[in-house]
């Protein structure tokens, strides 16, 4: 079994995307389909004994679509082209106000008498056959597979028309079925234009070094392990670490974070950063979709398929409402008997608008998050986000900075601060604890220096003893070394929530080393952010104590849940959820993961990491919690154009028909009609895109 990405080309709405899934789902070897509308592929997982790539092609060119050949992005040729589409949509809107003047004025003089009456009926009929080849076809294709498409509908009315001799109303319908058809076609690429934009961002060429000479080579061609060359002004072709060099690098591709960052030997480096000053030379780790970028532009491909349950009942509401259209015909024929109401119930009839409704949202939604640095998993979890009521959190690496600091030093026998350092800093020369990361890094801040020491032990849920000058140094917990407790200091750091590291120096206690994580600086503005979205229950989950927790908890205005195992942190989710919470989780994707996955809505502080991408729902690729409370502003402003765009559709409609079944509008106005909701919804969710 493989999976194969088949790139498609012509598919203007959802019901293309149906179409071509449920031909593909036909075939023999075929297990399952997922079409991507914004990213024009079908990701096909089949059995290549079963079915033939050519098979797949010739499968999707039978149903009316192409199966171009996989082409690089090219930055310029996309800007050139969101050009060319802002100048065409103008063009579109004056071409599309013109005729539809010409129309009702024509009309209404009795002009379009003048010329029927001079021009052949078999002229007309074959300008109207020739004009609406494409959409004709489209219908007679569907036909053979017993589908009934907008398309079907409309050549009917068509069709109709001619047949009572009013082949000039059957040509205005044709030319207004066009210009339907451009403008779902326009639709749909403007909102795979953010997709595109993040495309084009892919380096497609890399310089190496190979047999000591520095040669450019398609991305292609890289190898992991390989020595790549960054110059100024180019883009990091892959994922790597510095080997020499520094540069100025701008991450915003990756972590939409516009301030550069500063990179040297030993650094890690993402594809797509942009390289302002300097100049870098790395060793290639990943490539092309492997790298951080890579992946990230397969999330947001992929996010269409995780379709919300808003989504799931348009699309089901959609293969209903064609036949609805045709009863309504037929009754509209049974009751009135006028051919010219019925023709304009079929062509004013707007099925592609109630199918475009929420994923044109969604993806200018989805696509402009990522460009923050915000990837959101699907609408599934946009529509989740936006009901939720509870949100937890994890401590070390979500809500802190995972980076413990010595905040005390404290002398229990006299000895002075600066040699407790040094004791202990030599003593923790080879443990690999963040708390011991945190003794050294304080006692190289205060100029101690460190040593080797002459002998080391590390005691698994103690810490260390080690042998410095002759004398036996033990850092650890309460389990390793007993402090009494005449020591008021003990009690006094542990009340602020401060983790000790106890010294004892040949069995004497000797120090008190006193650490903490310190809580990220925008953590409290977010939460009030969040909680002013009316998300009233906030909690922290964690493995500390009761004390630790309350000294982060509250100063945040939270609530908390102490000496919890990852096991426990299911628990608490599922049972909240049991009681009718929807829970957003927010952890750092790797010990929370288990807890992120049950969650109605994961977020994980991932910084691009591979466990973070995986297990959580909504990834932050760069590590702020502004981020979190964008996803809740993001979710509910997407959902809002949503619904807004499915009620000026259905009430679009709904007054369409009635108008035509009743005779009202002629079938010249209805088709002009038609096209109206698609641009109407390409105007409203174009807001998502420009969102801030």
């Amino acid at each position: 079994m493989i999976t194969l990405e088949l790139p498609i080309g012509g598919m203007d709405c959802a019901a293309c995307a149906k179409k071509v899934q449920r031909a593909l789902k036909k075939l023999p070897g075929v297990v399952n389909v997922e079409v991507l509308l914004s990213a024009e592929k079908a990701v096909i997982d089949h059995d290549p004994k079963l079915v033939t790539r050519e098979a797949l092609q010739a499968t999707v060119e039978k149903v009316g679509f192409t199966v171009p050949a996989p082409q690089a992005a090219d930055t310029a040729y996309m800007i050139q082209g969101n050009l060319l589409q802002r100048q065409l949509f103008t063009l579109l809107g004056v071409l599309f106000g013109v005729i539809l003047f010409l129309v009702v004025i024509g009309e209404g003089l009795g002009l379009f008498d003048v010329v029927t009456d001079r021009v052949p009926l078999w002229l007309g009929t074959a300008v109207v056959l020739a004009f609406g080849a494409p959409i004709f076809l489209d219908a007679g294709r569907s036909a053979l597979r017993l589908e009934v498409t907008s398309h079907t509908l409309m050549s009917v009315g068509a069709v109709a028309a001619l047949v009572t001799g009013q082949w000039a109303t059957a040509a205005i319908v044709v030319f207004f079925m066009r210009i339907g058809v451009f403008a779902e076609r326009f639709t749909s690429e403007k909102a795979r234009q953010l997709l595109k934009g993040l495309t084009a961002l892919a380096p497609q060429k890399a310089r190496v070094l190979r047999g000591g000479e520095e040669i450019e080579v398609t991305i292609e061609a890289v190898a992991v392990g390989d020595t790549v060359i960054v110059r100024p002004g180019e883009r990091v072709p892959v994922d790597g670490i510095v080997i020499e060099g520094q540069a100025t690098l701008d991450q915003a591709a990756i972590t939409g974070e516009s301030m550069p960052v500063e990179a040297e030997a030993g650094d890690k480096v993402f594809a797509a950063t942009l390289a302002k000053l300097g100049h870098l030379k790395l060793e290639a780790e990943r490539i092309g979709r492997d790298t951080t970028f890579g992946r990230t532009i397969k999330l947001v491909e992929e996010a269409e398929a995780n379709r919300g349950e808003v989504q799931r009942v348009a699309d089901k509401f959609s293969g209903y409402y064609l036949p609805v259209v045709a009863t309504i015909a037929i009754l509209t024929y049974l009751l009135s008997g006028n051919v010219l109401s019925v023709v304009a119930v079929l062509v004013v009839a707007c099925s592609c608008s109630f199918a475009l409704a929420t994923p044109i949202a969604m993806m200018a939604s989805i696509g402009a998050a990522a460009k923050r640095g915000l990837l959101i998993k699907g609408g599934k979890y946009v529509e989740a986000i936006k009901v939720a009521d509870v949100v937890l959190m994890d401590k070390t690496g979500t809500l802190t900075t995972g980076k413990p600091r010595v905040t005390d030093v404290v002398s229990l026998d006299g000895t002075p601060e600066q040699a407790l350092l040094q004791l202990a800093a030599i003593a923790e020369r080879h443990s690999e604890h963040p708390l011991a990361e945190a003794v050294r890094n304080h006692a190289k801040d205060r100029g101690v220096k460190g040593g080797e020491p002459e002998r080391f032990e590390a005691i698994p849920g103690k810490d260390i003893r080690a042998t410095v000058d002759g004398q036996v140094v033990e850092i650890g917990n309460r389990r390793l070394v007993d402090v009494d407790k005449r020591f008021d200091d003990v009690a006094r750091l542990e009340d602020e929530g401060k983790t000790l590291l106890i010294m004892a120096v040949d069995g004497r206690p000797a120090g008190i080393f006193a650490a903490m994580d310190t809580v990220r600086p925008e953590v409290s503005d977010a939460i009030t952010e969040i909680r002013k979205l009316g998300i009233a229950r906030i909690e922290l989950l964690t493995g500390d104590n009761e004390r630790t927790a309350a000294a982060i908890a509250s100063p945040l205005g939270i609530g908390f849940q102490a000496n919890l195992l990852p096991e426990d942190k299911i628990r608490v989710v599922k049972e909240l959820q049991e009681k009718g919470h929807r829970v957003v989780m927010v952890g750092d994707g790797v010990n929370d993961a288990p807890a992120l996955a049950q969650a109605e809505v994961g977020i994980a502080m991932g910084g691009g990491t591979d466990v973070a991408m995986e297990a959580a729902h909504i990834v932050l690729m760069r590590e702020d919690w502004t981020l979190v409370a964008d996803s809740f502003r993001i979710a509910r402003r997407t959902m809002g154009v949503v619904r807004m765009n499915i009620a000026f559709t259905a009430l679009y409609n709904l007054v369409g028909l009635s108008l035509a079944a009743f005779g009202v509008i002629p079938p010249i106005f209805a088709a002009a009609m038609q096209s109206i909701p698609d641009i109407g919804i390409l105007a409203n969710s174009s807001r998502l895109i420009r969102q801030k």
